[in-house]
Formats: structure tokens, C-alpha cells, sequence
């Protein structure tokens, strides 16, 4: 039997709207292009002083633009997988730089990598709280330290538990 055809054009504007996705990914990039240009100034803003640099000083340096990288990363994994999952498959024609893991990283892959680059992410900024607190002259700010701790330990728990959960769910039978 032939469905309607109100039915066949309510499913293919449905499906088509998919694409009201493709400008979010178009802004992501320019984010990305946004960190980009802030990783370059704090580079910048920093060799100068490499010589006269203490080592707690030269790793707060690395540990902002690693930061900043795993952010960009982060992007990346965001919009390419995302369009591909949500948007259309992305022809690369078996370029040979063609990332492995894309066109392979489905909504539940996605969840896990963007859990763990935050988790990442939020194990930097703790960590330079801390290097930060070795300087001389440097006042401990318990509030502070108490948040980003407690910030830290929710990403990890909340890491844990989508893990968990996609663990069950890989355990009860699809329908």
C-alpha cells in the first residue's frame, strides 16, 4: 500500500531539516579558527620570556596551550563527527589523512570523547591552580581550589557514569 502523500513530504522535510545543522558546524569552525588565533597569542605573549622562565612558569606555558589544544581537539571530533552522524556522510574519497576514527564514532563514541577532553581539560585548569599556588608570593584561595575540585570530580563522575551506562545498554538486547 502507497503512504499518503502529506506523509511522504511531512518525512522528507523531517529528513531535510537535518541540514538546518550544517551553520552550527560552520560556527564551530570559526571557533576553532578563534582558538587558533588565542594559542598563537599566548605563544607569543610568552616566548619572550623563555630564558628568565622558572620551570613552574615554563609548565603553566605548556599547560595553557596544550589546554587550548585539547579545546581545539575537542572541536574537531565535535564537528566532524557530528556532521557526519547528523548531516551527511563527508567524501574524503579515501584521502590518505582521512582520521580513522571518523565515520566510525557514533552519538555513544561522541558522548565518551567530548566526557573525557572535558575531564582532560578540567585536570589542566586544576593542575595550573595548584602550579600557580607554588609562586612566590601566592595566596591560597580555598574557594576556588574547593570549586574547581569539585567541578573536576563531577566531570569525572559524570564521565563514569555515561560509561556505565553505555556499558548497560550495550548489554540489553537492541529492539
Amino acid at each position: 500500500m502507497k503512504k499518503p502523500a502529506v506523509e511522504t513530504w511531512l518525512e522528507r522535510g523531517l529528513f531535510a531539516s537535518r541540514w538546518l545543522m550544517a551553520p552550527f558546524y560552520v560556527g564551530l569552525v570559526v571557533a576553532l579558527g578563534a582558538l587558533l588565533v588565542v594559542f598563537f597569542q599566548e605563544l607569543f605573549r610568552d616566548l619572550p620570556s623563555t630564558l628568565s622562565m622558572t620551570a613552574e612558569d615554563a609548565i603553566l606555558m605548556a599547560l595553557t596551550l596544550i589546554d587550548l589544544s585539547l579545546a581545539a581537539n575537542l572541536l574537531l571530533i565535535v564537528i566532524l563527527s557530528g556532521y557526519e552522524n547528523f548531516v551527511s556522510k563527508i567524501d574524503t574519497a579515501g584521502h590518505e589523512d582521512r582520521p580513522e576514527w571518523m565515520g566510525a564514532v557514533d552519538f555513544s563514541g561522541l558522548k565518551m570523547k567530548l566526557i573525557a577532553s572535558i575531564v582532560a581539560i578540567s585536570a589542566i585548569a586544576l593542575l595550573k591552580a595548584f602550579l600557580e599556588l607554588s609562586k612566590p608570593g601566592a595566596t591560597l584561595d580555598q574557594a576556588r581550589l574547593f570549586w574547581l575540585v569539585m567541578v573536576h570530580l563531577s566531570f569525572v563522575v559524570s564521565g563514569v557514569l555515561l560509561a556505565v551506562m553505555d556499558w548497560l545498554n550495550s548489554k540489553v538486547a537492541k529492539h
